[in-house]
């Protein structure tokens, strides 16, 4: 905001948490060009279920409209449980902004609903030409990204994460604090099947 915008009362729209989250979609060319990482297409949405009627009925509601936009744009999607007792929406599509755009729709249908809080996570896959897994973690309540890069066994490769985090900067709303790049170890990202 400038001081004219101060000065007479203007402000800039800020844009919601969910819409911070298709920025990763303008943020590829230069995952591709500058790092060598290509998408895979596939992400999820990680959950908190609830045991009340009210989620049970938003997450159908947030689950039909999740299978006409995957018919629709020929989406592999998946629904699954972690180990951790969350509740993934896994999404695979050749088309990477469709399966952003899905994975965008399934958490604004449980916000609209009064669930956003039980959204832990955005996790968005990529891989090196050698096969190594890249991952782009966006944090709904901070409404940052921040890079996961699983090493051997249950370790991280904490160096090549911090360069991520410097060459992306510019492109995405980075999470400030190392501290708060949390791993999701475990995601299901194998979840998704043909026909939504």
């Amino acid at each position: 905001m400038s001081i004219f915008d101060v000065l007479f009362g203007r402000t800039k729209p800020v844009r919601s948490r969910q819409e911070q989250f298709f920025s990763i979609a303008t943020a590829t060319p230069t995952l591709e060009t500058s790092e060598g990482l290509k998408a895979t297409g596939r992400g999820g949405l990680a959950l908190r279920p609830m045991s009340n009627s009210g989620f049970r009925e938003a997450e159908g509601e947030m689950e039909q409209l999740v299978r006409a936009g995957a018919r629709e744009s020929i989406s592999r999607l998946g629904f699954a449980k972690d180990d951790y007792g969350y509740l993934w929406v896994i999404v695979e599509d050749e088309q990477f902004e469709d399966m952003v755009s899905l994975l965008y729709s399934a958490s604004v249908a449980l916000t609209d609903n009064g669930y956003g809080d039980q959204i832990l996570a955005a996790i968005v896959e990529f891989s090196q030409e050698a096969g190594k897994k890249v991952f782009w973690i966006y944090n709904f309540k901070r409404a940052t990204f921040y890079p996961f890069v699983p090493a051997d066994g249950k370790g991280r490769d904490n160096a090549y994460e911090l360069r991520l985090a410097a060459v992306m900067k510019k492109e995405l709303p980075i999470e400030p604090e190392p501290s708060h790049w949390y791993a999701l170890w475990g995601a299901p990202l194998d979840a998704a099947r043909s026909g939504g």
